[in-house]
């Protein structure tokens, strides 16, 4: 197999098994949770701390483990990823979300074929997904060598909490979530909203990382 193939398909395979995670888990954690909104969360938010370090872990060697396309782009824009893998990547990624909900829908004995129909919109809710998006573009750009599986992962964790969305800060989950009638779903008329939010979110992010100046000139 090519270098470029494998490097797309490790995408495809992260981006599914994140959504497998993010939406497999919100279905387990709301069966369980006795109908407390909380406690489903709760374990919602452990389950994709603990997938994220171990999809980050595992993919990165081979594909840089975006899994999100605003992280593509922003790598593009800086040379970290090649401009020929860029659409490649964002559609393996968008790909991926789908059949991530997929695959949660069958190990739950659900409908394979759901649309959401969980509204998620509003001022407070897109200026959420522009703070967690711009955060975790901040958190992947300053992140010590070797460390950024922990810290993006309990960034994220954190920001299921803090921000009014839930922290979604991936185009590719919006896009996969929205195939997914469960608790981790978004509504399909919702999502170019946040996707929006998420992309200026991401630039942003790419600001504060330029005004704070890199690790040689004082930077974390």
């Amino acid at each position: 197999m090519s270098r470029s193939f494998q490097k797309v398909f490790s995408e495809w395979l992260g981006t599914a098994l994140l959504l497998t995670v993010v939406i497999g888990s919100g279905v387990m954690a709301e069966r369980h949770s006795g109908g407390n909104v909380a406690v489903a969360l709760l374990g919602n938010t452990l389950a994709t701390v603990w997938g994220l370090y171990f999809l980050i872990n595992t993919f990165g060697p081979v594909s840089g483990a975006h899994f999100n396309p605003a992280v593509s782009f922003v790598m593009a824009f800086r040379g970290g990823l090649a401009w020929k893998l860029l659409l490649p990547y964002v559609l393996a990624q968008l790909f991926g979300g789908v059949c991530g909900a997929w695959l949660s829908h069958v190990m739950f004995e659900l409908p394979v074929m759901q649309w959401s129909e969980k509204a998620r919109t509003g001022w407070g809710q897109w200026v959420a997904e522009a703070v967690a998006t711009g955060g975790l573009l901040l958190v992947i750009l300053r992140a010590p060598a070797g460390r950024a599986a922990g810290l993006v992962s309990a960034y994220i964790g954190a920001a299921y909490w803090f921000t009014a969305s839930t922290s979604f800060a991936n185009p590719a989950a919006a896009f996969g979530r929205m195939f997914s009638n469960t608790f981790a779903g978004i509504a399909p008329d919702c999502v170019l909203a946040f996707v929006a939010a998420q992309f200026a979110g991401a630039a942003a992010g790419v600001l504060v990382h330029k005004a704070l100046g890199s690790s040689e000139e004082g930077g974390a």
